[in-house]
């Protein structure tokens, strides 16, 4: 299947902004990435002008286009609303732009609205529609197809504006490619698919193509005397009606624009009778189409730029023989591949994300979907992920975190500008002796004897970190780290219990000196007893000396 939309997955995450924007909710999250369900689009184009980063990716055909300019001959078809985008007075500069980078030449398709507009008087002067559904915009052509069938038959059988104009230009240049110019992605598929049409650019890439070729619209821009065409007015809310020579009795002519509004329509259009709707995807209509040039809020010069060039009487081609074209369509229903899942598998699965009763279903629209049953019919067919529920996440969040607060070995405190305490798990009031516990209400003051480091965290808006106190009231002693958190002027502390180690260290250093003093007078008693030894050796080598001296002299005598 071609892709004439994607989102650039490298800078998509977790935004939801495009699925809740779009229409018909065309779009899927896979693995935290917004990715278009090509079978349900509308290609209303909604999505890239809202998404925060950008990720909008059209497939340009510049490249494609530039190989026709070199190898055949090619018109271009502009839409009208050309005179919004680009800084012009009037068509003939931009068709000499145009020939510059290699067009035969351009025309307005205005010409092919007229045509349109002119087959729209006709049918409703058979006064057989009960309501006529203008069949110009693309968007909303798919829109009914895929999703209001009962509004089929109040489509007008009518070509867009662009094909009849490229059916024109076919008959009377038969050996020629078109190429179509317009803000409108849309446009692409319906272009892609009349197979008349041999391609399509934006006008971003028209001005891309400007920039590449160095055309300055400026400088070549002519001025020539014309013949006035209403359908010109084509581009802006009530366009077509303005463009009618004469409003055909017994309707009512109302223009609808932005993709919410129609949907409002056409979910009641059985309930209307004698209305001629013009419907338009993009809000002020063509003139705020999702690639032009145009940046956001400049809607209103856009329109004011748009009637003063129709009042110009600006030239236009509408001499030409056109009675053998034909610009009947049929629009046909569209079918979607989605299933309809049971109540019980819509039950299933908003159990999985905490909703088990009918107030459960906050219905918050915070995944994108405007109700929990429909994003649970989503999840169901591949649409979303259950994560995507915000609530339940949120819930899921604050449950795990209070269970580790809770079962933290460590004693947790909160206590805000005024030294109340907000909040403490059980470690904290076993440290702190605490039995009773008034949130917002209890002091650290009252409760602590030893508070001044928090007291002095708060004052001076500081951390402390490993700062080691003994809690008289339990006897325990505690390693405490207190931060202060800024911008919300409370702080956040956290009580190691160190009592066991303490006590532990306490004994040992107890032990070390006993063990020293038992050494010590050791020591000095075996110093005594080798001293006393020493003397008594002393003496009696003495004593052997003088008889041993006594027996040599004797022994010497009796030689």
């Amino acid at each position: 299947m071609f892709k004439y939309l994607e989102f650039k997955e490298a800078k998509c995450k977790n935004c939801y902004k495009c699925l809740k924007n779009c229409p018909v909710k065309a779009i899927k999250i896979e693995n935290n990435q917004a990715k278009i369900i090509e079978d349900r689009c509308i290609l209303c184009g909604k999505c890239t002008l809202i998404c925060p980063q950008d990720a909008k990716k059209e497939h340009s055909e510049n490249e494609i286009i530039k190989d026709l300019l070199k190898n055949e001959k090619v018109i271009a078809t502009v839409a009208p609303s050309f005179i919004a985008n680009f800084d012009l007075k009037g068509f003939e500069g931009l068709n000499e732009a145009l020939k510059r980078i290699g067009f035969l030449f351009a025309e307005e398709t205005a010409r092919g609205a007229k045509v349109v507009v002119d087959e729209y008087e006709k049918l409703l002067g058979e006064k057989k529609y009960k309501n006529f559904i203008t069949s110009c915009c693309p968007a909303i052509n798919n829109m009914i197809s895929l999703y209001y069938p009962n509004a089929l038959k109040y489509l007008a059988p009518v070509d867009s504006p662009v094909i009849a104009h490229a059916k024109i230009l076919k008959k009377e240049n038969p050996d020629c490619k078109i190429v179509f110019i317009g803000p409108c992605i849309a446009k692409k598929k319906e272009c892609r698919e009349s197979g008349i049409i041999d391609g399509v650019l934006t006008f971003e890439d028209l001005n891309n193509l400007f920039e590449e070729f160095s055309i300055n619209l400026e400088d070549i821009e002519k001025e020539v005397e014309a013949k006035w065409n209403k359908a010109r007015f084509f581009p802006i809310s009530r366009g077509i009606i303005k463009s009618f020579r004469e409003l055909v009795d017994g309707y009512e002519y109302i223009a609808v624009d932005g993709t919410e509004r129609c949907k409002e329509v056409l979910e009641k259009i059985d309930d209307l009778e004698n209305v001629f709707l013009e419907l338009n995807a993009c809000e002020s209509s063509c003139i705020n189409g999702p690639c032009g040039l145009n940046k956001k809020g400049s809607s209103i010069i856009s329109n004011t730029r748009v009637r003063k060039y129709v009042a110009s009487n600006a030239k236009i081609n509408t001499d030409s023989n056109i009675d053998n074209v034909d610009i009947a369509h049929e629009y046909k229903r569209q079918e979607i591949l989605d299933r309809e899942p049971s109540e019980e598998e819509i039950v299933n699965v908003l159990r999985q994300t905490g909703k088990y009763e009918k107030e459960d279903e906050l219905n918050c629209g915070a995944c994108g979907y405007a109700s929990c049953r429909e994003k649970a019919w989503a999840v169901i067919n591949g649409y979303a992920d259950i994560e995507m529920c915000l609530p339940y996440m949120r819930e899921k969040a604050e449950n795990m975190s209070y269970e580790i607060i809770q079962n933290s070995p460590n004693g947790i405190i909160v206590i805000n500008s005024d030294y109340k305490v907000t909040d403490m798990n059980a470690k904290a009031k076993s440290l702190l002796g605490i039995t009773t516990f008034r949130p917002k209400k209890d002091s650290i003051i009252d409760m602590l004897d030893e508070s001044i480091e928090f007291i002095t965290a708060l004052n001076e808006k500081k951390n402390i970190y490993s700062k080691q106190l003994k809690i008289l009231k339990t006897n325990s002693y505690i390693e405490l780290s207190i931060n202060y958190m800024q911008g919300h002027n409370v702080i956040f502390a956290i009580m190691k219990d160190i009592t066991e180690a303490t006590i532990y260290n306490e004994k040992l250093n107890k032990l070390k000196i006993d063990t020293l003093a038992a050494t010590d007078a050791v020591i000095k008693k075996q110093m005594r007893t080798a001293q006393e030894i020493a003397s008594l050796l002393g003496e009696t080598t003495a004593e052997t000396k003088v008889a041993l001296v006594k027996l040599k002299e004797t022994l010497q005598e009796g030689k």
